[in-house]
């Protein structure tokens, strides 16, 4: 039988990105998406405060979001620095994705430092992306920057701040080598 720790290996060495445009259209069911988000609340948060908060959005509700957001781009974008291929792409990505998940967080910035929320928030999107990729689910973290314009269209309170999104869907892209630099060349060691 193989080991915890062999499996663990496997899908964290595995992960990688997964953009919509390899998404087949197969929909994500919601209980895969809870599964997904379940594992979220489990990561590492400083004085118990679990920032975490989502915003899922899915069928209409996803393409909603995706006009939104191109419609951030446009407004927030000079006109000699818009790109018409990237408001097209933005409402694609919307479409392709079985599911987009807005990767907020409340911050308790009265208890702890905003980068320790964070730091917390990083964790939790890590065990997403690596219980995604333990259930066969493509999925990627974008940072676009319209997120900071997203406050109202995501109801966020006063200490809520949105970092991401998260894009996930079912895919058939073929495993690929992680491109890495050896770990031994990022450690120092010191023993007395």
């Amino acid at each position: 039988m193989e080991q915890e720790i062999e499996v663990l290996s496997r899908i964290i060495k595995r992960r990688r990105s997964i953009f919509p445009i390899s998404y087949t259209g197969q929909e994500v069911p919601v209980k895969v998406i809870q599964q997904i988000l379940e594992s979220a609340n489990y990561a590492p948060t400083h004085k118990l405060t679990q920032p975490w908060r989502f915003v899922v959005f899915r069928n209409e509700g996803k393409i909603n979001f995706g006009k939104e957001l191109a419609r951030l781009y446009k407004e927030t974008t000079p006109a000699l620095q818009f790109l018409q291929k990237k408001y097209d792409s933005i409402l694609e990505k919307a479409e392709q994705a079985s599911c987009i998940v807005a990767l907020n967080a409340k911050l308790h910035t009265d208890k702890v430092p905003e980068w320790e929320e964070l730091a917390a928030l990083a964790c939790a999107v890590q065990n997403m992306a690596l219980t995604a990729e333990a259930l066969n689910v493509g999925a990627y973290w974008s940072s676009p920057g319209m997120i900071a314009d997203l406050k109202d269209y995501l109801n966020l309170g006063e200490q809520e701040k949105c970092f991401g999104l998260f894009y996930m869907g079912y895919h058939n892209e073929e495993p690929r080598e992680a491109i890495r630099t050896p770990i031994e060349d990022k450690i120092k060691w010191i023993e007395s």
